[in-house]
């Protein structure tokens, strides 16, 4: 709290008229709100009845020296002649809220800790003028700690508490209120101490107020580097030097009690309260987040859960994260990204997001983009490149039909890693860049795993996984889990490593890969070659990549931040198509993960052994994570499988390994078959609705070459941004 003790205090007044007036000292005379408005500072304590508000603001105003004020005892109840209580019975709820939010409208106050009332946030008015005076802070408490307290205080009646409501069902009314005008969470463990918050509060004001502190470098930045804003990430996607975005100062750590108040929350709460907390209010604001947490969790899932686990076998747990828009668990990150995306933009220019895919990041793509609406639609354009040969018919068949104006799909004669090689080479060269902004006033960015709004948000559903299991009953809180993934571009395993860092007691991450089993290789080994790889063609295509970018987040994270050996590494890559591990990181490599891999004939064994024992009809890509689990895994703890795509994606290889005979042609007919065939999960709808859009539309398709990707780039911008209609 070394900043806030060193700021220079001057003499301010407050004051409620009619009422007493009092003097106070100033910890900071002005600071910026988010919208570029002046702002008076003072802390405003907001919070439920009994969430120790008044407690907590003599503490944090004795810490700082600054005088404590609280609306129920020093300004309604001096100005009322009268006990609160005694207020509320007097006149009633209704009226009760109109002259309290009247009384605050009349209140000034500079350079105090302010404790509200339980009912002010309720008073629209009321609120949008003492928020103007400083720092809102909201005390997330537990419902049975307020209970309890207000047990002990024999408070049996609150503000708005009507016959036949509970004082529980009020506080749930409120909730939304109070996210409403927050500019800070405090989230409180069960059970902390005022102490305790009120350590958690000065901790959050200093946050605030220092937005700098909060920037992102590259995994190749020597310590020197550029230091760029969450803003300027999402927005750029890759780092200039070629390197990845990372926090600096890595994740945030949150307590086992902090956790345990996440059991019983939706998984848009557990967003939000997690997403909070990486991302810098001053950034995105609490109360924006919260909108675009919510519309990207809703009803465009076909979970109420959005990610729910559920029991496969022995002790091993799925988590269905493909109930999504798209069916894929590329969707869990692609339909907020979006929204992120377009609140970071600068105003002036058009976007152009680059994306290379090997099937399911297309089809998430297009979706989360075209729920953009208005200005930030028309003004940014997406585009898809694909292994023409590389991805499921069913795939391709989705792309087309999410395909639309300003969002384009294109077939390459290919592998993947060439996709993805020509869009990084795009984004190194300065020459290309100006052209575009010359000729179309456009920019470049990507939303594949490589932009960190898009890892970002995958740290939610690993979280949530062991949420779960917790509010389940399967673990107790604090006890260890392993997750295992099909990897691929590492990026849902990296997600994995930071949710493990967040706090998460995940005790390995545990990577399967298919037949190209390069990352498998670079666990078990250390040694990252290239140079006699050729990509086959498998039967679990999302991960059929050789090139794995965001392994350089993972070599980042495990070598503490050397940026200089990361640079090395990569750039031996990119000459010699090779390297090695020193042995010291290849040892923490494999304190954080293990890696297996598993074949065609063992994963298309799987899904129908699974079918037969557990009448569960697993993908592709969840079989290979299967496999490889009861390969790796000793059965001391549980470990969540993540179920990345619904089996309905690869329908002919799902209905080869179930036995199927005379498998159709057309792919609509093979999902009615899968429909008779499985019972659980059951088939997903939005994925045969993609295949009636899809129905005799065009795609494009051109060769392996970079000028024809750098060619379909211009087509794309002179359509989208300067054809005349």
């Amino acid at each position: 709290m070394a900043l806030l003790r060193a700021l220079p205090l001057a003499l301010r007044t407050f004051r409620c008229s009619p009422g007493p007036r009092w003097k106070s000292n100033s910890w900071l005379s002005t600071q910026t709100c988010a919208v570029g408005c002046p702002r008076e500072n003072n802390i405003l304590i907001m919070g439920p009845p009994g969430a120790g508000k008044t407690t907590v603001g003599r503490i944090v105003g004795g810490r700082l020296g600054l005088p404590a004020v609280d609306v129920d005892d020093d300004v309604l109840e001096a100005t009322w002649k009268m006990p609160v209580a005694a207020k509320l019975a007097a006149v009633g709820g209704k009226r009760f809220l109109e002259e309290e939010g009247q009384l605050l409208c009349n209140f000034s106050a500079s350079g105090c800790v302010l404790s509200l009332t339980g009912s002010n946030p309720l008073h629209t008015e009321a609120m949008r003028h003492v928020k103007l005076s400083g720092v809102v802070v909201y005390l997330d408490v537990d419902g049975e700690d307020i209970l309890q307290r207000l047990h002990r205080m024999k408070v049996d009646r609150i503000v708005g508490q009507e016959t036949g409501r509970s004082i529980g069902d009020i506080l749930r009314y409120r909730k939304p209120f109070y996210e409403r005008w927050l500019d800070v969470r405090v989230l409180c463990g069960r059970g902390d101490t005022a102490e305790e918050v009120a350590e958690k509060v000065l901790q959050a004001v200093e946050r605030f107020h220092n937005p700098a502190a909060e920037t992102y470098v590259s995994t190749r930045a020597d310590g020197e580097g550029r230091k760029a804003r969450f803003s300027d990430v999402v927005v750029e996607g890759p780092a200039p030097d070629g390197g990845l975005y990372v926090p600096e100062k890595g994740f945030p750590k949150i307590s086992r009690r902090e956790w345990s108040r996440l059991v019983d929350m939706s998984y848009p709460q557990r967003a939000l309260v997690l997403l909070e907390k990486c991302i810098h209010p001053l950034e995105v604001s609490a109360v924006d987040l919260r909108e675009m947490v919510f519309k990207a969790y809703g009803s465009n899932f076909s979970s109420e859960e959005i990610a729910p686990v559920k029991h496969l076998m022995h002790n091993m747990y799925v988590q269905e994260l493909f109930h999504g828009p798209t069916a894929s668990f590329k969707d869990l990150a692609l339909q907020l990204m979006p929204r992120l995306f377009a609140h970071c933009l600068p105003p002036m220019c058009n976007y152009l997001i680059l994306v290379a895919t090997s099937g399911d990041t297309g089809s998430a793509v297009l979706s989360g983009f075209g729920g953009l609406r208005g200005a930030d639609r028309r003004r940014t354009a997406v585009l898809v490149f694909f292994p023409e040969d590389g991805v499921s018919r069913i795939q391709k068949l989705q792309m087309s039909g999410l395909a639309r104006a300003h969002a384009k799909v294109v077939g390459v004669r290919g592998h993947f890693d060439f996709c993805q090689r020509s869009i990084k080479r795009m984004f190194g060269e300065a020459g290309l860049a100006g052209h575009l902004a010359a000729e179309y006033g456009t920019v470049l960015s990507t939303a594949n795993s490589i932009n960190w709004a898009r890892l970002l948000p995958q740290v939610v559903y690993h979280s949530a996984a062991y949420l779960n299991l917790c509010r389940d009953g399967v673990i107790q809180p604090g006890d260890p889990i392993d997750v295992c993934i099909p990897t691929g571009n590492f990026g849902n395993a990296m997600s994995a490593v930071y949710a493990k860092q967040m706090g998460v007691p995940i005790r390995k991450v545990i990577c399967a890969s298919n037949r190209n089993r390069l990352v498998s290789d670079l666990i078990n080994t250390g040694e990252y070659d290239l140079r006699e790889r050729r990509l086959i063609p498998s039967r679990s295509p999302a991960i059929d990549i050789l090139a794995s970018s965001n392994l350089e987040r993972f070599i980042h994270h495990v070598s503490g931040g050397d940026g200089p050996l990361v640079k090395d590494l990569f750039a031996r890559l990119d000459q010699r198509r090779r390297f090695r591990l020193p042995d010291a990181i290849l040892g923490r490599v494999r304190q954080e993960v293990r890696a297996g891999w598993c074949s065609e004939e063992d994963c298309l064994a799987a899904i129908g052994d699974v079918h037969t024992h557990a009448n569960y009809v697993m993908d592709t890509h969840t079989a290979v994570a299967k496999v490889v689990a009861e390969r790796l895994q000793d059965g001391t703890c549980p470990v969540v499988i993540s179920s990345t795509a619904h089996y309905g994606k690869f329908a002919p290889a799902v209905l080869e390994a179930l036995r199927a005979q005379n498998i159709p042609e057309d792919a609509l007919e093979q999902l009615r078959m899968l429909r008779r065939a499985a019972s659980r999960p059951g088939m997903h709808k939005d994925v045969m609705g993609c295949l009636k859009e899809a129905h005799g539309r065009e795609r494009a398709v051109c060769q392996a070459d970079y000028s024809l990707l750098v060619e379909q780039v211009e087509n794309m911008l002179h359509d989208a941004f300067l054809k005349v209609l």
